[in-house]
């Protein structure tokens, strides 16, 4: 324990000594440049430059006030007045309060540098000429205080922005985990029907029905944490799922499955268990009547159709899910949409095949 507090000390320590450097180097090429500005001659020449000294050390002396001073007001307003709620209360705050203590922290300096510098004595202190003097720190204080000021501001409203895009990220996410969480009892309610009645017609039936639908539940299970999944495992899960139910239909029900490319491909999971569901439950399957199901692709989208011979009356009841839970699925993974047409003879729904840019 005491081995871990030393190690940590010591790294605190290195963090306070590494931020004191950089400090130190910001303020000097702050104050060597201000000298630039003020006297560039004094360079040409090394006894002017040696001059230079005091000058350089009342710049060095005022940029590291200023620069500190500045920084412990932002600190102190950034957690109580926000720039993004606030705007104009946090500045006018910041500007008085920096201001203020420019004008004092620049006061005492110009004051001491005067004393020093002339040697005047104690009741003939120039008064007026160090307030004259220390409009110099006041004019550097206004350039300071727009940095700091913008600095502020531009850190909080990127953490906003942040913050916000994160909310949206996550508000997105529920939503879709919402929908996909839909998927799985949607599944398992139908099967079950689908299950009792077969139980009373054939127990054969019902037998391959439930080995055949374990299989088929366990890649609902898999996919059900996944956003989106390969064309190619959708694709096997369809041609499952419809040979499952054709242990129940049987000739009743036909099916065909026409894709060129299925690799770079990829679909919202179950998007077509949800559209063959939904042919099959609402449509005449019957001797008479077969119902056909076909699955092929153009080019990056993948059509689905059926026969359209609806039934006169549901037996199964509807849940509501299906159509609209793909096309929400849709809206939040891309800016691609499904596609719906009805004809008087079929049913048709278009999904965009998506693709993970890289």
């Amino acid at each position: 324990m005491t081995q871990i507090q030393t190690s940590t000390d010591c790294k605190e320590d290195t963090g306070i000594w590494k931020d004191l450097r950089k400090f130190l180097i910001l303020n000097f090429c702050i104050a060597f440049l201000l000298q630039i500005f003020f006297c560039p001659i004094c360079f040409l020449s090394w006894t002017d430059f040696i001059n230079l000294f005091p000058d350089f050390l009342f710049s060095f002396t005022v940029s590291m006030a200023l620069s500190w001073g500045g920084s412990r007001i932002q600190e102190y307003f950034d957690p109580r007045i926000s720039w993004i709620h606030e705007p104009v209360k946090r500045l006018l705050v910041t500007v008085f309060t920096y201001m203020v203590y420019a004008f004092a922290v620049s006061f005492v300096i110009v004051f001491f540098y005067f004393i020093f510098e002339n040697s005047f004595p104690l009741d003939s202190i120039p008064w007026k000429r160090i307030l004259d003097f220390t409009t110099i720190p006041m004019t550097i204080a206004l350039v300071f205080m727009a940095i700091f000021t913008t600095r502020s501001w531009l850190f909080e409203w990127r953490k906003s922005a942040i913050e916000a895009e994160q909310l949206r990220t996550e508000k997105i996410a529920s939503k879709y985990q919402g929908l996909k969480d839909q998927l799985n009892p949607h599944f398992l309610f139908n099967s079950l029907n689908v299950l009792s009645s077969l139980v009373y017609e054939d127990a054969d039936k019902s037998a391959a029905f439930i080995q055949k639908l374990s299989k088929i539940y366990r890649y609902v299970l898999e996919v059900q944490k996944e956003e989106i999944v390969e064309l190619s495992k959708e694709l096997e899960f369809a041609r499952n799922y419809l040979e499952l139910q054709k242990i129940r239909f049987e000739d009743n029900l036909q099916f065909t499955i026409q894709v060129n490319s299925e690799i770079g491909f990829f679909l919202p999971p179950l998007s077509l268990q949800l559209l063959l569901e939904n042919a099959i439950k609402h449509n005449i399957a019957s001797n008479e009547n077969p119902l056909f199901i076909k699955i092929h692709q153009r080019e990056n989208e993948l059509y689905i159709s059926n026969t359209y011979q609806p039934k006169i009356s549901l037996t199964e009841p509807s849940t509501g899910v299906g159509l609209e839970n793909i096309r929400l699925r849709y809206q939040l993974l891309s800016s691609k949409n499904i596609d719906v047409t009805q004809t008087a003879n079929e049913f048709i729904v278009r999904l965009p095949l998506l693709r993970i840019e890289a």
